[in-house]
């Protein structure tokens, strides 16, 4: 019988201390999980995410720093996870950045830390894990891929080209570990309505509206942008027994916009 609770299960969420990861991370504390382990790039981010679950009163968090790049580190976070916390049943590869820079003007130092962190860093995180997660016969990975795993747009050649391959990882990680009971999913988060992008949807000063909130209103059915809360009730489904049967899917939660053309101009 399947069940969406977390009950008895910890879950590692890379940098979860704000914005997406750390409203997955509500979500699955929500669901009942037993421990929510979080690492970012330094300390003050990691304090910074320890006090906002403690604001929300999720206990039993355990925040680490740690550089998703750096394979030595992720090695040396996953063993100390499992001596102080226990083993980890569930990992989210969130960790992620974007430079939006036209490609032609953008330093292949530039692209490449794009790179690092947003493909390189998942299949890091995904082959320290997977050992534990094989001998146990089961295990969730999800990938926070992104709607660029299948669109472009200008800017974000990078982003774009991690996302994309992040997208394959998924399907290969399945493929490679499906014999294991382990699933491996990702999330395509469409336009979320963060802090972050705020000045994006502020009226302007004639009362209308910011040029890119009237294209992503008009390009989405829903017709406005999502909350970070949206992203929950995937993320726990994809973490817990009701998807043991789904594998190598990315799940959009776009407010439709994949499926829609856009609104005819007036």
């Amino acid at each position: 019988m399947f069940s969406f609770s977390l009950a008895g299960k910890n879950a590692w969420i890379t940098g979860a201390s704000y914005g997406i990861g750390f409203n997955i991370a509500k979500a699955f504390a929500a669901a009942g999980i037993d421990n929510i382990i979080f690492n970012d790039i330094n300390q003050d981010l990691v304090n910074r995410g320890l006090a906002a679950y403690k604001e929300a009163g999720i206990e039993n968090v355990h925040g680490y720093v740690c550089d998703v790049t750096d394979e030595n580190a992720v090695k040396t976070l996953v063993e100390k996870i499992h001596a102080e916390v226990g083993p980890i049943h569930i990992l989210v590869n969130n960790a992620g950045i974007i430079k939006r820079i036209p490609m032609h003007e953008m330093k292949r130092a530039e692209f490449q830390q794009v790179i690092d962190i947003d493909l390189v860093g998942p299949f890091i995180c995904s082959s320290a894990v997977l050992p534990e997660m094989m001998e146990r016969r089961a295990g969730k990975i999800i990938n926070i891929c992104s709607m660029m795993s299948e669109l472009g747009r200008e800017t974000v050649s990078a982003y774009a080209a991690a996302k994309g391959g992040l997208k394959m990882l998924t399907r290969n990680i399945c493929s490679e570990y499906g014999e294991y009971n382990i699933q491996c999913n990702g999330i395509g988060p469409g336009y979320i309505a963060t802090p972050q992008t705020a000045p994006l949807r502020e009226r302007q000063a004639d009362g209308s509206r910011h040029p890119f909130d009237s294209f992503i209103v008009a390009k989405t059915p829903a017709g406005r942008w999502l909350e970070p809360e949206e992203l929950g009730g995937p993320a726990v489904f994809l973490a817990s027994s009701a998807s043991d049967a789904v594998n190598g899917h990315v799940l959009y939660v776009d407010g439709g916009i994949l499926a829609y053309i856009g609104k005819q101009p007036k």
